[in-house]
């Protein structure tokens, strides 16, 4: 996986996780202490951020770097799997994202 790439979901997270938290990238930059253009460019994967400055957005949204960076690099098949999954229910937003949890528990449960 390219550092583009890597760039460019974790842009995406982070994205997710300000939607989430109900922020604008102006109130998420100014809680990160960083400029709202800023926080654009890396959402956008315009801008490839430094680890301090994906810190400090990480702490303003509650979130930790292990969780950010969680399941980015993938492995073999099974990983990727997972990992296509992880990243497609991670893309939608939080009401959607707990539907598809739920509809993912009662397949896994159904066949228990």
């Amino acid at each position: 996986m390219s550092l583009l790439e890597i760039t460019a979901i974790v842009g995406e997270r982070l994205k997710n996780y300000r939607e989430q938290a109900g922020l604008s990238q102006e109130e998420l930059a100014e809680l990160a202490g960083c400029h709202r253009t800023y926080i654009g460019q890396i959402e956008n994967a315009k801008k490839n951020p430094s680890i301090e400055n994906i810190g400090k957005i990480a702490r303003a949204l509650n979130i930790s770097l292990e969780t950010l960076f969680e399941n980015i690099i993938e492995g073999d098949n099974e990983e990727e799997i997972a990992s296509a999954c992880y990243k497609l229910i991670q893309s939608q937003p939080l009401k959607e994202q707990e539907k598809l949890y739920d509809i993912l528990k009662q397949i896994v449960d159904y066949k228990k």
